[in-house]
């Protein structure tokens, strides 16, 4: 373990009474492009940071998960794993325990266990910390009790975890980004049958920095404006007779745009052509290398602020501000309604842009925006 992992051993030790049997990781993840694609059975393009979720686990025999997390020190929250429901667990321990609660219902028997979870994946900013949340414990209990879970089996029970437990009904990207990327590699999944292949994404041998502007404006996807987005999808499907807006082709889109209601088009209008940017980023990934990604990231941001309307003020000026300092492109990252802003940039111009994003911010009298660089980093894995 590193020092910071000795640490957290030793408090492990010293809230449970004895040693964790393993550390187990699973990142958050930047979506370059594809946003609210996923449960439209379309097309993503994610990548996994070196941000992470880190669970320190230890297997109980009587069936009682005991969770603590160094986010809210001094609270251990005790659940009886038999007695888990949804709606039962409040705030950040419904996660894990969703978890756990959906491997039980699938068949898998598993029991209870001391858990210590530990994140620097920042919370509500369009990064999937609670993603990379349930995919560690998911990851922790395959290894605990030896279920044999190929990563794309524990994506979609963290994915069911989420939907089912916690409520939230979101796609399957940030789950299947969680458990199976690569590192220097971006992931492009087919979210209806979860075929995926690795792209190369060099960013550092193409002279670029991907800079991530987390605008601070916390986002809460369990607050209903999610499902609302996702049912008028389906809605709009099921009126054009498709089984899902993946299965319309952007040359059809004028003909289909004209048979739905007004409030409809413009969230058919964006899932269409977001899949069709998808498509070009890998073409032009591969052909030209991540330079080319730069105009596509501008257009994305341009229909997730005009027709899906998940964007605000602040991700508006991040994405706005970042171009005009001199970003290939930029767009806000995640399901919206706050969160972050990505930037691809030349690797000499990252500090600029970074400041003139701040010196944007003060200006307009937001909370000083938090600046990272994204690499593609490594899927889940255990640690120790």
């Amino acid at each position: 373990m590193t020092t910071t992992g000795t640490t957290l051993g030793n408090t492990f030790e010293a809230l449970y009474g004895h040693a964790p049997e393993g550390v187990w990781a699973a990142p958050g993840r930047v979506n370059l492009i594809g946003e609210h694609t996923d449960y439209n059975d379309g097309f993503v393009l994610p990548i996994a940071i070196p941000q992470a979720v880190r669970a320190y686990a230890r297997r109980r025999a009587d069936g009682v998960l005991r969770l603590t997390s160094t986010r809210v020190p001094g609270e251990v929250v005790e659940l009886d794993v038999a007695g888990l429901a949804p709606g039962g667990v409040a705030g950040w321990a419904a996660y894990p325990a969703a978890v756990v609660w959906t491997l039980r219902r699938a068949g898998y028997e598993v029991g209870g266990a001391d858990v210590l979870l530990d994140s620097d994946v920042p919370a509500g900013a369009g990064l999937s910390s609670s993603a990379a949340l349930e995919c560690a414990v998911a990851t922790a209990y395959n290894d605990l009790y030896g279920l044999g879970l190929e990563p794309a089996e524990a994506a979609l029970l963290a994915q069911r975890a989420e939907n089912e437990f916690v409520g939230v009904p979101c796609g399957i990207m940030d789950q299947m980004a969680s458990m199976v990327c690569r590192a220097g590699a971006a992931l492009h999944l087919d979210a209806r049958d979860l075929s995926a292949r690795h792209v190369p994404l060099d960013l550092a041998g193409a002279g670029l920095t991907l800079l991530v502007l987390d605008t601070r404006v916390q986002h809460d996807l369990a607050d209903g404006a999610y499902a609302a987005l996702r049912a008028g999808c389906e809605r709009a499907a099921a009126l054009l007779g498709l089984p899902a807006l993946r299965d319309l082709a952007p040359a059809d889109l004028p003909a289909a745009l004209g048979q739905l209601p007004a409030d409809l088009v413009p969230l058919v209008r964006h899932v269409v052509t977001e899949n069709d940017r998808v498509e070009r980023a890998v073409d032009e990934l591969e052909r030209h290398g991540p330079a080319a990604l730069g105009p596509i990231l501008t257009a994305g941001h341009a229909s997730l602020r005009d027709d899906y309307r998940t964007s605000c003020p602040e991700t508006d000026l991040a994405a706005a501000t970042a171009v005009a300092a001199g970003a290939l492109g930029a767009r806000m990252t995640g399901g919206g309604f706050g969160g972050s802003v990505i930037a691809l940039v030349a690797t000499e111009r990252a500090e600029a842009v970074a400041e003139a994003v701040v010196g944007a911010f003060a200006a307009a009298g937001y909370a000083e925006p938090q600046v990272y660089r994204a690499v593609p980093a490594e899927g889940a894995r255990r640690e120790a």
